[in-house]
């Protein structure tokens, strides 16, 4: 795709990207989250002094210590090299603070705004290959309101600073006058011509504003427009400018990836649509936070590798030599693996309903050979009294590790941990037929999920039952734990999700009785299609935490069944309360019930589960639900209710 010039980016900036020329995008230094902040209060940037040394440039640097002629000249150039060169000024006036920037029009957007901004307007029916030239267009239209107007110039430290400590310039802003020219193609917009403004200012006190104005004669007073952001207190065409900005800004941040205009996409706004509903889904938390974050360390990760391998690239000499070639190559398929994982992500969307595929490739043991069943003890000492109500002839190994204990299993062993906070990815790979259970109270056996992990809990053994455990999610991006297939029982746990809450996937059974699910961003228990639970004396509460205006992921709550065909679920004696979705929520593609079966399964809720109403009977029946004594109570949404898709 595009670039021009590059400064190297802080690992924790976001990209902003400038089309120049094919293959590359130059980046602006400007952190999303700082620049967020500023564009979203619109308030004057904080001003500060700061302790860095100066970039010396082209034509106005001094004699290189390597090359001074006497040593110790050498040894006190390098040692002068070395202090910093801003010290705060006592003969120089400080800069002023930076004006506030124009606030960003686009963050009070609606998803189906942005959708039809991009879609309809900007890009309308264009080709991925030609997204560049009608950005160009799109944005050289808007500049043509206005050809003089003031914005801030934020860019990277490394344009003015060699040493510097990273978080106390997080990049550096100066007051500019921005000057727009003619273009002769559409390309050519994205750089634009700046000098000074007055009175000098900037979010660094004490800035030399000679070092500034050396800076921008050594690069001919020309940088990256989408470097520059408007400043408030300027005509409505300035607005109009700023938004064109910011939508270029997001569409290249965002929108735009680098294999776009390399692989044949039919309908590319639909593409686009796509990503943009991605986007809002991580705004909203629809995907949970932890898992948004994941996504956005890789989309910036792949962005900066493709970067280093064109730089690599670059400095290649015509004929590589086989380090230069071996490192070039490791390098592209780094890239290409990022590649891959963001198109997962993209494909997938990583919705609140669990997962797509399954996880587990591993094959079971079965049992021993000489069939013996083993108990493992996970605990860091192992005493007589820990085992003295185990029968004599029980065999026994002793594990300071619960991921250690699972690797050892086999079918028919047990599993018995010890007070303690243990970790263990093994849990993700559960095939074997075994029984896990804490010793003591539920709260005191807590296990944690692996933030950098895609699952925890994951079985798809023949039968497999944890007993007396806490379950804690921690940025998996699964459900808490996710049934594929065969059957598994959760006793007396308590399961605080983070992400998605259980999953039980199609042909797969669960069994929880006396169990706590809570916290999920979308339902507690999520029956696919063809799947059987038994819910007994459970509570599940405070789940569908969505920050979403999405009526369809509103509705889940407390349980979701999606039929057809129809899940089995027995549910007795549970309490169902303080959900923000509905305590149960019945997902159905088309509607084949009448509407008085939600009136008639809202009453039954309300009466206790009666069992004398007909309709209910009959809708009941086709559903394979059989409920009793159950408490559904103070769910946002209501109590029971059919929902067709």
């Amino acid at each position: 795709m595009a670039s021009g010039s590059r400064a190297s980016v802080p690992t924790d900036s976001f990209l902003t990207i400038s089309p120049d020329k094919r293959g590359e995008k130059a980046a602006s230094a400007v952190p999303g989250d700082t620049a967020a902040a500023t564009t979203l209060k619109g308030t004057a940037i904080p001003v500060r002094s700061v302790v860095a040394s100066a970039r010396q440039v082209k034509g106005k640097a001094g004699l290189p210590a390597a090359q001074a002629e006497d040593p110790g000249e050498a040894a006190a150039a390098a040692e002068e090299e070395e202090e910093p060169l801003l010290p705060a000024p006592e003969d120089e006036v400080e800069a002023q603070p930076l004006p506030p920037v124009c606030v960003s029009r686009m963050r009070g957007m609606w998803r189906d705004e942005k959708v039809s901004l991009y879609c309809d307007e900007v890009l309308q029916d264009c080709k991925a290959e030609d997204a560049d030239e009608v950005m160009g267009k799109y944005l050289s239209e808007k500049l043509k309101l206005k050809d003089k107007w003031l914005g801030v110039w934020k860019t990277n430290p490394n344009v003015f600073f060699v040493k510097y400590e990273e978080a106390s310039i997080p990049f550096v802003g100066i007051l500019v006058e921005v000057t727009c020219e003619p273009y002769e193609d559409s390309s050519s917009c994205f750089k634009v011509t700046v000098s000074v403004a007055e009175p000098f200012s900037s979010n660094i006190a004490n800035i030399p504003r000679d070092l500034v104005d050396e800076i921008l004669e050594e690069l001919e007073h020309s940088v990256p427009l989408l470097e520059v952001y408007p400043v408030e207190g300027q005509d409505t065409d300035i607005h109009d400018i700023a938004l064109a900005l910011e939508v270029v800004r997001f569409f290249y941040d965002f929108l735009w990836r680098d294999w776009d205009d390399e692989e044949s996409c039919k309908d590319y706004t639909a593409l686009i649509e796509e990503r943009i509903n991605l986007w809002c889904d991580i705004q909203d938390g629809t995907i949970p936070g932890p898992i948004a974050q994941r996504f956005k360390k890789t989309l910036e990760k792949y962005k900066n590798k493709r970067v280093e391998l064109i730089e690599y690239q670059s400095n290649i000499k015509e004929d590589p030599s086989a380090a230069e070639a071996v490192e070039c190559w490791k390098k592209y398929y780094e890239t290409v693996m990022l590649c891959g994982l963001l198109k997962m992500w993209e494909d997938l969307r990583l919705r609140v309903h669990g997962p797509f595929f399954p996880r587990i490739l591993r094959r079971r043991k079965g049992k021993r050979e000489f069939g013996k069943t083993i108990t493992h003890i996970v605990a860091k000492v192992m005493t007589t009294e820990m085992i003295k109500d185990l029968s004599s002839d029980t065999l026994l190994q002793q594990h300071d590790d619960l991921d250690l204990a699972l690797d050892n299993c086999y079918s028919g062993d047990t599993v018995i941990i010890f007070p303690g906070e243990y970790q263990a990815a093994n849990l993700a790979l559960l095939t074997d037929d075994i029984i896990i259970k804490g010793v003591g109270r539920r709260e005191e056996i807590m296990i944690t999920s692996e933030p950098s992990r895609d699952s925890f809990v994951v079985s798809k053994a023949d039968n497999v039952k944890l007993m007396h455990l806490s379950l804690i999610q921690q940025g998996t991006v699964d459900g808490i734990v996710v049934v594929e297939s065969g059957h598994m029982t959760l006793e007396n746990c308590m399961l605080k999700c983070e992400g998605t809450g259980v999953c039980v996937l199609t042909g797969a059974a669960l069994t929880i009785t006396d169990s706590e699910i809570t916290g999920a961003q979308g339902a507690g228990v999520e029956l696919y299609p063809g799947s059987i639970a038994i819910l007994e004396r459970n509570e599940i509460h405070h789940c569908n935490n969505l920050r979403t205006s999405d009526s369809s992921k509103s509705t889940l709550g407390g349980v979701n069944m999606k039929v057809l065909p129809a899940p089995k679920l027995k549910m007795t004696n549970n309490h169902i309360y303080s959900n923000k979705g509905y305590g149960v929520s019945i997902l159905q593609p088309t509607e084949q019930f009448f509407i008085v079966a939600e009136d008639a399964l809202n009453k039954r809720a309300a009466s206790g589960d009666k069992k004398d109403d007909k309709m209910l009977f009959k809708v009941m029946q086709n559903l394979n639900l059989e409920m009793n004594n159950n408490k559904i109570e103070a769910n946002v949404k209501g109590d029971i209710r059919i929902v067709t898709s």
